[in-house]
């Protein structure tokens, strides 16, 4: 008799735990939404400071056998042009930047778009390439993605700055450093060649994360390369602080398949093993929230 009565009780409850719009389904999807941005939201910080630089590290890697392969053919680009006509692709190699007083070794891609500074410096592409004559400027991130222009406000006047480009190398010497509103130096002349090299700087708590303010370096070379074809413009996203909209449908995206995910887990919870569940969506939350970091550099000031 007990037997018969416990049955329908362990049914009743059963079907009180899987009903839809039950309490325990609601504190279900809650939890399981309150895990996934925890996930979402360390993951994005992890890579934005720590794992970013490992995968800067790793396009640096690439770019620079890129870059020597095409010195040694004799193919890198000289301007915004390649050695075939066509313009020169954003996040292609353009030259090799070495600053010896702070160990700085780095590829200078092309562009200055946040997407372009996720590989390392990029020669804004209104400028020349860095070793021409004219005026270079090259910007590279202060505090995210391996931050390869951390340390460049603590240059001074005379420190060297090496570059190598299609045509030749080029030592600069550093002549200043600068912030907003201080004065801009002269044009170069004749051979001379300038290049200003610049990122952002901030201070107080969780600086890395709040740039707000430019600095430029300037640093000048006697007898520069030749010089090469240049773009007359270039968007406001490749200006200093610049941003990036155009990913924002590709974001919208990606914060659906999280919220799908939330209630995927929160439904699945449900009918299997906490553990079982989550070992197959750890790894999805993780994949969404590395391409939704990557969107959002997009978002942030090209300089962080």
């Amino acid at each position: 008799m007990t037997a018969v009565i416990e049955r329908p009780v362990r049914l009743r409850a059963a079907a009180r735990e899987i009903a839809p719009g039950s309490p325990d389904e609601t504190l279900s999807i809650v939890s399981s939404a309150l895990i996934v941005v925890f996930l979402v939201c360390g993951w994005m910080l992890l890579q934005l400071l720590v794992l970013g630089g490992a995968a800067e590290s790793r396009s640096q890697h690439l770019l620079f056998s890129e870059y020597r392969s095409e010195l040694a053919q004799a193919t890198a680009p000289t301007g915004q042009l390649d050695y075939e006509g066509d313009p020169v692709k954003p996040g292609a190699p353009v030259a090799l930047l070495t600053i010896p007083s702070l160990d700085t070794e780095q590829v200078v891609v092309n562009g200055t778009a946040p997407e372009d500074l996720l590989a390392g410096p990029g020669l804004m592409r209104s400028t020349v390439i860095p070793g021409q004559q004219g005026i270079s400027v090259v910007f590279g991130r202060a505090s995210t993605y391996g931050a390869p222009f951390r340390s460049i406000a603590t240059l001074e006047p005379g420190d060297e700055i090496d570059v190598q480009n299609a045509e030749g190398s080029v030592v600069y010497r550093v002549t200043d450093v600068r912030r907003a509103g201080d004065d801009i130096p002269a044009a170069p002349t004749g051979t001379e060649g300038r290049l200003t090299l610049v990122t952002a700087e901030s201070a107080g708590h969780l600086a890395a994360l709040r740039p707000r303010d430019v600095v430029y370096v300037d640093a000048t070379a006697e007898k520069a390369t030749g010089t090469g074809v240049v773009v007359a413009a270039v968007p406001s996203s490749e200006l200093p602080m610049g941003r990036d909209t155009s990913g924002l449908p590709t974001l919208a995206l990606l914060l659906g398949l999280l919220v799908a995910l939330v209630f995927g887990v929160g439904v699945a919870r449900r009918h299997f093993r906490g553990v079982l569940v989550w070992s197959f969506a750890t790894p999805a939350a993780l994949a969404l929230a590395w391409e939704v970091t990557e969107q959002v550099m997009r978002l942030l000031p090209n300089l962080m």
